[in-house]
């Protein structure tokens, strides 16, 4: 029995992102959810809320023990890039590039 959890449009780099889920990949919940609290990135925040997404929805959907669960799968995507653009001198701009991700997480025993 396997659970998922997705979240799209994430503003976090996916290389970013790949850092941390590299971190909890395999690991059993309750190890993974003491690494990602206890982690400084941005990203680790980010992925402890879809982890417990996918815990809730494995207790509630599935009917799962929770303290038999682990991270079967992390993995991280690049998403859409929002483009934006700064004043620069003499009249010109430069691009800024806000990457975004999607995050796609499973449980299971």
């Amino acid at each position: 029995m396997e659970t998922r959890a997705i979240l799209r449009g994430v503003r976090l780099s996916d290389q970013k992102g790949r850092l941390v889920a590299d971190q909890i990949r395999g690991l059993p919940v309750d190890k993974a959810l003491n690494i990602l609290t206890f982690s400084p990135k941005k990203g680790a925040g980010i992925i402890k809320k879809v982890l417990e997404s996918a815990i809730a929805n494995a207790e509630h959907n599935d009917g799962a023990d929770v303290d038999e669960l682990k991270v079967k799968s992390i993995y991280v995507e690049k998403g859409m890039v929002l483009k934006r653009f700064t004043a620069r001198a003499k009249g010109r701009g430069n691009r800024i590039i806000k990457p975004t991700c999607h995050i796609f997480l499973t449980v299971g025993n």
